[in-house]
């Protein structure tokens, strides 16, 4: 009762709305006489005055018709006349709308079907991320029509912005030059789908993927053994799981009260644009629908898309003529069925579906067939080439994706962030937040991306009501770090670190480590060791500094267990499985792999003695130092000597244990302290092809052009008159004699071949000075190579790279210099023996 109640509440608010909106009669007749204003509820329209756009750079095609397309023009009112006649209760068609220019334009020829010239625009799933990405929604006008305007892809990708017939032409053009067979759609959707609404969706980054169940093979149970009889009362079982049903039902039965979706005036009005792909074309299986708005794909039977007027692609215009009472559930999408579909054109694509009725027709008239073919040819008219300028988009406007780079993105209870690449110095490029209730006020968990890292950071997951942080790495790390979960970055706390185990020597898996013990994996090592486990006593001082050597004041080591693997070519008596070093109690127990056909495994226990008397004598082994159980055997053991042996052997590795595990307590204060110092001064890596932002590459390209200039100088310097500083020292050029002719020729000469010895020499010492810094700094660090630290190498070997490349430079320049010089000389020379003011008084008396 209380939920008819509830219902009848609901359907009087929507009278009173549609009351309000003066709608009266039948929803689908009355839908068309509502106003612009009001049916314009939104509030979240953007700002933007299409009408002040510059349009006086666009082609001609933009602003004016040619003959095919006034001609498509004709036969589109045409059509838009006899479809009126026959169905005056449907809404008007979206055929030709004016563009940016003000001209109207066939909507097929506004598609402009274009390949770019990225990898992830080769499919379809990167096509629509990159078309929600990059542009920014617009409502419609009206939510009830299709606009009255529709603009080129070209324009709309150097706004960033459109409504979602906008965003489906765009995506459409760059699905049918990726070889899909997509189309644009004009139909009718949910308020969710056409304002972009994805606050009651689950973000895409956590849905997870169905799992398929596992039958579990049945095994025998003759030898089993029986399970103790269950005591605990059925009946209150029973019970408790009614009770946890009751309220697992009725707290479901409250999130969808709270997030149900309000009841919509407009429901089954309101106007969107999508995109349809067929199945066939780039192997694609079955037939579906792509949101532009959010780039997601839909079942053609998706509850959210109401209904669908017409289609069109960059060949032909097709008008749904199937009933839409049940959505798109009941569509068939063969387009080649005219019964179903009614094309405009004659030339389409798709063959035509012919009923067996027609067939028979057609097989009683074959021999008018002649006839009516030459009528369709006469009638023909193919569809004329898009009138949009060719669509392309730069590297760096696909790298920066989003308006000013950032996009945010509101699901059910998460909020999704994405940001360019090098947008924050950081390397974010993604964030989710996701938070416990729908208000997004109670943060849970923070999952971050990051990308172009020098210390190969992928992500970092924040649990803030544990405050356990995850971070994840790239191969390539220094130290082969793989993951690094952490709830402090203080040393001896509670931490787990995983490393790829390939890029290390010791085959080093996973470390776990706390206050009092350590825990390591191997893989794929040697000795087939897999599992080391150390516990730690408490130690006179602590550690309070991130980075302090534990050799400075280890933490005691109480015992130490190693577990291996069987090796195959020992017996099973003589390979350990497991050995514990009680240090503190200077005991050593070994375990052996279990033999064939025996289920308990061959131990020795050692018990460590004082190796000297007080006399400074070695004490012999007794049998009371080793406890020996040997499977299959009743008589201990009695080779004491061997015995001996193998418990020096032991104590030897027990010294080599402790230093390997110090060592290893070592290593985890230094990475907690090479990432502190990567989180303090975070650095990017940019690719070698990147050349706007390779700084290295700039500077090669900035010196090759600097060489480029000197070569141009020095053909002006060809040009520069020399003879002019000479010259000056004789006042009457006219009355020079021979021998001044010859004296200010050979001074000029020479003072030219000495500008280009200074030249030369001012290059050379720069050299020498750049090679004798670089040996200095080699020599240094030779004689301290044992005492630097990483961040010390790493900034020798960025000095070294620099300074090689300045080298480089500078022996080009030199040897160019060299080059060019005597040619320099022999062109000096030869202009001034044709110049007119020294030629007449050399060649004559």
């Amino acid at each position: 009762m209380e939920v008819l109640k509830e219902n009848e509440e609901e359907e009087q608010r929507e009278e009173e709305e549609l009351k309000a909106l003066e709608i009266s009669g039948k929803q689908y007749d009355v839908g068309r006489k509502l106003s612009v204003d009001q049916a314009c509820t939104p509030n979240d329209v953007p700002d933007f005055d299409w009408s002040s756009i510059d349009t006086s750079q666009l082609p001609s095609s933009y602003k004016t018709n040619s003959p095919e397309e006034k001609k498509l023009l004709c036969i589109a009112d045409n059509f838009l006349q006899q479809y009126a006649h026959l169905c005056p209760d449907r809404e008007p068609l979206l055929l030709h709308p004016v563009n940016e220019c003000g001209v109207e334009k066939f909507v097929s020829t506004t598609v402009r079907p274009t390949l770019l010239p990225y990898t992830e625009l080769y499919h379809w799933e990167g096509c629509a991320s990159f078309v929600s990405d990059y542009l920014t929604m617009e409502l419609l006008k009206s939510p009830i029509a299709p606009p009255s305007s529709l603009y080129s892809p070209t324009t709309i990708l150097k706004y960033q912005r459109g409504n979602c017939f906008d965003f489906s032409v765009l995506l459409c053009s760059m699905l049918i030059g990726a070889g899909y067979d997509a189309y644009c759609v004009n139909g009718y959707a949910t308020h969710n789908i056409c304002t972009m609404d994805e606050t009651l969706e689950v973000c895409p980054l956590l849905r997870k993927p169905q799992e398929v169940p596992k039958q579990e093979e049945k095994k025998s149970s003759k030898y089993r053994v029986k399970p103790p009889p269950d005591l605990q009362s059925k009946f209150e079982l029973q019970q408790e799981a009614k009770k946890e049903a009751q309220e697992k039902k009725e707290r479901k039965e409250e999130e969808k009260e709270t997030e149900k979706p309000k009841r919509d005036p407009l429901y089954g009005l309101r106007v969107h644009a999508w995109v349809l792909v067929l199945s066939g074309k780039r192997e694609v299986p079955e037939t579906f629908f792509i949101n532009p708005f959010t780039g997601n794909s839909h079942s053609t039977t998706d509850e959210q898309f109401l209904g669908i007027e017409s289609v069109w692609n960059h060949r032909n215009y097709w008008v749904n003529m199937q009933d839409c009472w049940n959505g798109c559930k009941d569509l068939i999408f063969d387009l080649g069925d005219s019964v179903r579909w009614e094309f405009m054109l004659l030339e389409t694509d798709k063959p035509r579906l012919l009923l067996p009725d027609v067939e028979e027709e057609e097989e009683l008239f074959d021999r008018d067939m002649d006839n009516v073919e030459k009528e369709e040819e006469d009638r023909r008219f193919d569809m004329p080439p898009s009138w949009v300028a060719p669509i392309q988009i730069s590297p760096r406007e696909f790298e920066t994706r989003s308006p000013q780079g950032r996009k945010v993105i509101l699901y059910k209870k998460a909020k999704l962030e994405k940001w360019a690449p090098y947008l924050n110095r950081n390397g974010l490029i993604q964030r989710l937040t996701i938070y416990a209730d729908s208000h997004y006020t109670k943060v849970v968990e923070v999952r971050e991306w990051f990308k172009n890292r020098e210390d190969k950071l992928e992500m970092r997951e924040v649990n803030k009501q544990t405050q356990l942080i995850t971070e994840h790495f790239c191969p390539g790390h220094l130290l082969g770090l793989k993951a690094h979960i952490y709830t402090s970055t203080e040393p001896e706390t509670e931490r787990t670190m995983e490393f790829y185990n390939e890029a290390r020597v010791d085959g080093l898996q996973k470390r776990v480590e706390n206050a009092s013990e350590m825990s390591e994996y191997f893989v794929g090592r040697d000795d087939f060791l897999y599992f080391r486990h150390v516990e730690f006593g408490k130690r006179v001082k602590k550690i309070h500094m991130a980075g302090t050597r534990t050799d400075v004041n280890p933490r005691p080591i109480v015992q130490i267990k190693e577990c291996f693997r069987r090796n195959l070519e020992k017996p099973a008596d003589e390979d350990v499985a497991e050995r514990i070093f009680l240090i503190t109690e200077e005991r050593i127990n070994l375990t052996y792999h279990l033999n064939d056909k025996y289920i308990t495994a061959s131990k020795k226990n050692f018990f460590k003695g004082v190796e000297r008397d007080r006399k400074g004598n070695e004490i012999i082994m007794t049998p009371e130092m080793c406890i020996t159980y040997q499977v299959g055997s009743s008589e201990a053991d009695k080779k004491l000597f061997h015995l001996h042996k193998l418990l020096q052997k032991l104590t030897e590795e027990e010294k080599q244990l402790k230093n390997e595990v110090w060592e290893s307590a070592t290593e985890v204060l230094e990475i907690l302290k090479i990432r502190e110092d990567e989180e303090a001064d975070i650095k990017l890596t940019v690719s070698i092809y990147d050349t706007e932002r390779n700084e290295k590459r700039r500077q090669e390209y900035e010196a090759m052009n600097n060489l480029m200039e000197d070569d141009l100088l020095g053909q002006e310097e060809q040009d520069l008159d020399y003879l002019a500083p000479f010259l000056i020292q004789i006042c009457n050029i006219e009355k020079m004699s021979k021998w001044q002719a010859l004296r200010i020729k050979e001074d000029c000469l020479t003072d030219f071949k000495h500008h280009l010895t200074h030249k030369a020499n001012i290059i050379q010492a720069h050299l020498q000075k750049e090679v004798e810094e670089l040996q200095k700094k080699d020599q240094w660090y030779q004689e301290n190579q044992n005492q630097l630290s990483m961040e010390d190498e790493a900034d020798f070997l960025a000095y070294c790279s620099e300074t090689m490349f300045r080298i480089r430079v500078l022996a080009l320049r030199l040897q160019r210099e060299k080059q060019m010089a005597p040619q320099k000389y022999l062109a000096l020379e030869e202009k001034l023996r044709k110049d007119p003011r020294l030629n007449m008084h050399l060649n004559h008396p």
